[in-house]
């Protein structure tokens, strides 16, 4: 399941990133005297770009991600599903299986989704439109998740997570019935969560409201 191990890596490199707001410009003060100086009257001339939502490459980075998101969820969904054909759970094993659901509800879904990592992937999409590397507008999925083309930070936790996150996925896969269910009862539902999370920030992206969090890309950028 190389879609659901690349996911859940991306939620757990999430909490260990953080979400910081993209820094104010600094203002130079003109000095009084009555020429200003050329430096800064250059400077003030040419302030950068403001990053908008709109355009095929950032609709590419957003969707595409959503698309690994789905995938996801729709491998995952049958085997949650399937307490609810069998019936032959006890109710503390629904007890556990609605328990799941809450936590990865608010800790994956409301805590890494919502909170970090759909702002970090809506911004990283967006920054895009600067982007001359077809490199990056090719794997802008991956892009927008911070796996390439982010500080030393960002992609050491991302790449270092994930092979802990493999090992973790093989323990689940391994679990019996009925607890990978009730595990995987949880994960849909933080996913499900995550996915209705960037949905919402990319329209009001597009309304001319960005997420403002640090896209964690190179100082060289």
């Amino acid at each position: 399941m190389p879609a659901v191990q690349v996911l859940v890596t991306c939620l757990l490199a999430a909490h260990a990133a953080d979400a910081l707001t993209v820094p104010p410009s600094i203002r130079v003060l003109r000095p009084s005297a009555a020429a200003p100086s050329p430096v800064l009257v250059a400077a003030k001339a040419s302030p950068a770009a403001p990053r908008n939502a709109h355009g095929i490459a950032v609709a590419w980075g957003v969707c595409g991600f959503l698309g690994i998101l789905a995938s996801a969820i729709k491998r995952l969904a049958p085997i949650a599903m399937q307490p609810f054909l069998q019936r032959d759970l006890s109710w503390l094993q629904w007890g556990f299986y609605g328990g799941s659901m809450g936590i990865f509800a608010y800790v994956e879904g409301y805590g890494a989704f919502q909170k970090k990592f759909s702002p970090l992937v809506v911004e990283r999409a967006m920054t895009l439109k600067q982007s001359t590397s077809p490199v990056h507008i090719a794997l802008a999925p991956f892009y927008s998740m911070g796996l390439m083309h982010a500080t030393k930070k960002r992609k050491i936790v991302s790449w270092s997570v994930s092979m802990s996150v493999a090992m973790v996925v093989g323990i689940v896969k391994r679990l019996p019935y009925p607890w990978r269910s009730i595990v995987d009862a949880g994960v849909c539902t933080g996913l499900a969560w995550g996915a209705v999370s960037i949905v919402i920030i990319y329209a009001r992206a597009l309304a001319g409201t960005p997420p403002g969090v640090d896209p964690c890309l190179p100082s060289s950028s």
